[in-house]
């Protein structure tokens, strides 16, 4: 094999390898992106979730899911996390509790 064959050979392994890394982290990244949309979308929308998602939150019990509801039909949406410590019975404690699981 001539020269000039191997280095053409060796050009298209290459591009071949270099295709397929290039691939594969596209992938992972799509792959990452999508999971922290997952992640996003796992949380409980607090301007939005009805009695049953926000039953889901620890030490949130039926009554205070409704006290939600009506502190938010009440009052408009909330406009930060920390505003539904507003809504009687969710102290700070109560909060930090649930506020990883939660958005707006």
């Amino acid at each position: 094999m001539t020269s000039f064959k191997k280095l053409v050979s060796m050009f298209v392994v290459m591009s071949f390898v270099v295709g397929f890394v290039f691939a594969a982290n596209a992938y992972s990244a799509e792959k990452a992106a999508s999971s922290s949309d997952a992640k996003k979308s796992d949380k409980i929308n607090i301007n939005t979730a009805g009695v049953d998602q926000l039953k889901k939150l620890p030490r949130i019990g039926e009554k205070m899911a409704n006290r939600v509801i009506d502190y938010r039909k009440k009052n408009g949406k909330f406009k930060k996390l920390e505003d539904l410590m507003k809504v009687r019975g969710i102290g700070e404690k109560t909060f930090k509790g649930f506020e990883g699981m939660i958005t707006i």
